[in-house]
């Protein structure tokens, strides 16, 4: 699985690693090691879907702790625009059941060239333009 260049980095990956995450931790762990040469990708939308949890409990510790985490893994955000807004589209056209959420960050990956989309989302390894990996696959 280390053919990838550019990963794209869902949202649930990244909480399991912050948060300890007593079953997808070591999974995480050994998944920046081996993809350590990579260029990672997430978006605005894992910014929000992120921090919904340590705003709503007042945790500057765990805002802080997700930035310092973006940074040191030199993680580009890519902001949502029309073209991702467009490709999200037809990406719902096409996979009707997917969430309007996961079609963007999905368009994100695609817009941005990624070849890899982690994830832990299982519907989404239907999607065929990008290989889709679940953290549960990692191990």
């Amino acid at each position: 699985m280390t053919d990838f260049k550019k990963v794209f980095i869902d949202t649930a990956p990244i909480i399991y690693y912050l948060q300890n995450s007593e079953l997808y931790y070591s999974n995480m762990k050994l998944f920046w090691r081996e993809y350590e040469e990579c260029d990672y990708v997430t978006s605005a939308i894992t910014v929000t879907e992120y921090l919904i949890y340590p705003y709503r409990e007042k945790n500057l510790t765990l805002i802080n702790s997700f930035y310092a985490f973006i940074y040191d893994m030199d993680i580009l955000i890519k902001d949502i625009d029309e073209q991702i807004a467009e490709k999200a589209a037809q990406i719902r056209a096409n996979y009707k059941f997917f969430k309007t959420m996961d079609a963007l960050q999905l368009a994100t990956a695609c817009i941005m060239g990624c070849d890899l989309f982690l994830t832990n989302d299982k519907q989404l390894k239907q999607f065929k333009d990008i290989s889709c990996v679940t953290v549960d696959e990692l191990n």
